[in-house]
């Protein structure tokens, strides 16, 4: 397909040598000045641009960092047009983002070989950047996969807790929606990939792979003895996420996530929890989320050795709760979408 290049110069005699220069190459647009360029970029997307600095209204230099500042633009190649050969100019320029400088008056065999060249560099670069996405895509599938199975794992050898994995991780997602809607922790949750966050959840319970299975599956309650035993899931899982992490590389966010919900989901608010007692804030604040959405789920799920309450009875437990089991930030976003959870449960 032929490739289409915007010439935007407030010079007429310029912008009719580049269409004259560059019309048999490519699809060529002349326009007179900024404003007329991103009038038409609405409705045309340029392979490249040729854009003059010294311009009315708006410079090349403030059309730069517009084009840049839209995240639909901000890929397109730009050479500036200059009569200025200035090192500072240049400097600017480049740390703009602009690709090269052309200077005015061009001759036409540097017009036509810059614009080659920097087209053909654009063209590897974006089908690189394609390759990439679609490798990182597959990664992305093999590690819900394999993070599948593993939870599949788990809910196969704890069988009175049927769905808890895909439920709980159904009210994580609600919940941090919730969290973010109403910037609780929103420092700590903005820079954190929800997607991975949500899917790490999967992975909570995945130290109860050691746990023998006449404690796991126990239809009665547990002895003190037992229940210290089943307490040890938490180390467990966390140090079964850790050896995954040597062997990939410590810093995998899903790992990283995977291993702090593992390991702090029994932590309480007043610092009575398991297995560091720790307290308040010294908490993850994914062990703070998933622990309102691990007792939710217990709570309202039938179990050998209880039988379920209702989401209403859960709710006001959970909310007696807060500033003793919970943080109480949290329980007032559960609070407001404690329907939701009722809605999402299987």
């Amino acid at each position: 397909m032929q490739k289409t290049v915007f010439v935007v110069d407030d010079n007429d005699i310029n912008l009719s040598i580049a269409k004259e220069v560059l019309k048999d190459i490519y699809k060529v647009m002349t326009l007179p000045s900024a404003d007329k360029m991103f009038t038409l970029i609405e409705k045309v997307v340029p392979d490249i641009i040729l854009l003059d600095i010294e311009m009315p209204e708006m410079d090349g230099f403030e059309a730069l960092k517009r084009l840049k500042s839209n995240a639909a633009l901000a890929d397109i190649p730009v050479i500036f047009l200059t009569a200025m050969t200035d090192a500072d100019v240049e400097a600017r320029g480049f740390q703009l983002g602009v690709i090269d400088f052309i200077t005015k008056p061009f001759s036409p065999p540097v017009l036509t070989n810059r614009i080659k060249t920097h087209l053909e560099i654009d063209e590897v670069i974006r089908e690189r950047t394609s390759l990439l996405h679609q490798k990182t895509v597959q990664l992305q599938k093999l590690q819900n996969s394999m993070i599948s199975v593993i939870a599949d794992m788990i809910e196969n050898r704890d069988k009175g807790t049927g769905n808890h994995i895909e439920r709980t991780t159904t009210y994580i997602r609600i919940l941090i929606d919730a969290m973010i809607m109403r910037r609780v922790y929103i420092e700590d949750l903005s820079v954190m990939d929800l997607d991975l966050l949500c899917a790490s959840a999967r992975l909570h319970d995945v130290g109860k792979i050691a746990i023998p299975d006449a404690i796991l599956n126990k239809p009665g309650k547990l002895t003190a003895e037992e229940y210290e035993i089943m307490k040890t899931h938490a180390i467990q899982g966390e140090q079964i996420i850790n050896q995954m992490a040597s062997h990939v590389g410590s810093n995998v966010e899903f790992l990283n996530n995977a291993r702090l919900f593992a390991g702090y989901h029994h932590e309480r608010w007043d610092g009575k929890g398991y297995p560091r007692g720790l307290d308040r804030l010294n908490i993850p604040l994914h062990g703070r989320i998933m622990a309102v959405v691990d007792v939710y789920d217990a709570l309202v799920s039938r179990r050998p050795y209880k039988d379920p309450f209702t989401p209403e009875e859960a709710v006001r437990i959970i909310m007696d709760s807060a500033g003793e089991m919970f943080d109480p930030l949290i329980v007032e976003v559960f609070n407001e979408v404690k329907d939701q959870f009722k809605a999402a449960f299987i």
